[in-house]
């Protein structure tokens, strides 16, 4: 494992930590098969789909939910990155 200057990282104004740790989420998300998934996280990904096979009609589209995460957030002051 390389090692990271935490005193260097710790200098970094929060955008740029923000940015860093943007650039670390990806390189992680390019690697999906590589991310440890407990046996909780898998029961309830099952237990979800189960759900949603007995009940399809509970299944929030897409839209709904990126409306609703964006008004949460803007009352929240956040900006999300995907508004732009």
């Amino acid at each position: 494992m390389v090692r990271l200057d935490t005193d260097a990282i710790s200098k970094l104004s929060v955008p740029e930590r923000l940015a860093l740790l943007e650039k670390i989420w990806d390189s992680i998300a390019a690697e999906p098969a590589s991310v440890p998934v407990s046996d909780a996280q898998l029961g309830e990904a099952r237990r979800r789909l189960a759900a949603h096979d007995a009940d399809p009609s509970t299944a929030v589209s897409w839209g709904s939910a990126r409306s609703e995460s964006f008004e949460t957030m803007t009352a929240q002051s956040i900006k999300p990155r995907w508004a732009s």
